[in-house]
């Protein structure tokens, strides 16, 4: 894939992963057994953990303007994706009354994680912070 079709295949896909993440409430409201924890008995968990993603709806949408000036926002996207991904993971072989987030929450993180990730310009690609700042 070449470097302009990986940035545009960036821009859209935070378009799209910032759009998701800005709509975990709504998503959770169609389907709460594939996105909310514990039967949505902890609601206020529930309500931070939907203010964060609105948040990092948010600034995942704003970098698509400029993908390779966010990198550490892309990479946290990722890494954070990876990490939340594996520890629900582990949580749910010990809770099977939290199975659906197999098919939920989970998948959707690591799909996220792997599309940031295969769309992030390589570091051969990336032009270093003085070069960005001469043109």
């Amino acid at each position: 894939m070449s470097p302009k079709s990986r940035e545009k295949g960036l821009k859209i896909a935070l378009v799209l992963f910032g759009t998701i993440c800005f709509l975990i409430y709504p998503l959770a409201a169609i389907w709460p057994s594939g996105w909310v924890w514990h039967g949505g008995g902890g609601q206020h968990y529930f309500q931070m953990i939907c203010g964060i993603y609105a948040v990092l709806g948010w600034f995942l949408i704003r970098a698509s303007s400029a993908p390779q000036n966010h990198m550490s926002l892309i990479s946290f996207a990722i890494w954070s994706s990876i990490i939340h991904a594996v520890i629900m993971a582990i949580q749910v072989s010990h809770d099977h009354m939290e199975i659906g987030h197999l098919v939920g929450d989970i998948p959707a993180l690591i799909i996220m994680a792997a599309v940031l990730w295969y769309l992030s310009p390589r570091v051969s690609e990336t032009p270093r912070a003085s070069e960005r700042t001469s043109k």
